[in-house]
């Protein structure tokens, strides 16, 4: 058994496939390249053949591989690089993207709740709306994120804040002034429960975002953990000469 498929929620075909999928997509396996034989492929990820054969008919479904007989498994095409999020640097920015490519939204838990708050990162509000939940574009889950919303503030429009995205609710809302926002990006692996819930190997690597809105009196109104998996973002920022 390998090591690096233990302990996980995902078949062990997906976990293999997408390690495999990874290996097309840096160009360690270039579009025309035979892999290595199905016994080489077995002894190298300690997995059965049948596990070898569901993680090739997986990526010939998805037009990267193509099995040939008597001629072996060859590269055919390459994953799209494309990115579901990428890091914005400004309020406007972040509400734009979720106004124009609303996800789907699947709440697994609300509840009422004080944030896990440092002091150094402002005042807290009486209390807050908790909503954890998976956002998910083209049938894909690319995030999972813990949501603490002034509570004063969801009382305001709860059914919307149920079913909506968050951060251009509150931004057009008239009734709130956001002073102040600020988010910190830290690279990271998934546990098991993120892996399971983005459908990722344990480990794959995600981003954490942590995202803190303030009002006008220093309370933070509005604090989010975001963890995205790791192919759905991307950070391009202009450097200065």
């Amino acid at each position: 058994m390998s090591a690096r498929f233990q302990d996980s929620p995902i078949p062990r075909y997906a976990q293999l496939a997408d390690l495999m999928r990874q290996r097309i997509a840096r160009g360690t396996w270039p579009r025309e390249h035979r892999l290595p034989s199905l016994e080489t492929l077995m002894e190298e990820f300690g997995v059965a053949r049948v596990t070898v054969r569901q993680a090739v008919d997986v990526l010939s479904r998805e037009g990267l591989l193509s099995p040939q007989q008597g001629r072996g498994t060859f590269v055919t095409g390459t994953p799209s690089r494309e990115r579901i999020i990428n890091v914005f640097t400004t309020l406007d920015e972040l509400a734009r993207v979720y106004e124009d490519t609303q996800p789907k939204i699947v709440n697994i838990d609300e509840s009422v709740s004080s944030a896990p708050l440092d002091m150094a990162e402002g005042a807290p509000a009486p209390s807050y709306a908790f909503m954890r939940r998976v956002h998910s574009r083209d049938g894909r889950p690319y995030c999972v994120i813990n949501i603490y919303l002034d509570e004063r503030i969801f009382r305001l429009a709860p059914q919307a804040f149920r079913t909506k995205t968050v951060i251009p609710l509150l931004t057009a809302m008239k009734e709130v002034r956001i002073s102040t926002a600020h988010q910190v990006m830290t690279l990271a692996t998934a546990d098991m429960e993120v892996a399971q819930l983005l459908e990722v190997p344990v480990n794959s690597p995600v981003a954490e975002v942590r995202r803190i809105f303030k009002d006008g009196a220093g309370t933070v109104i509005y604090l989010a953990d975001v963890t995205y998996r790791g192919d759905a973002i991307r950070l391009e920022m202009d450097l200065k000469p």
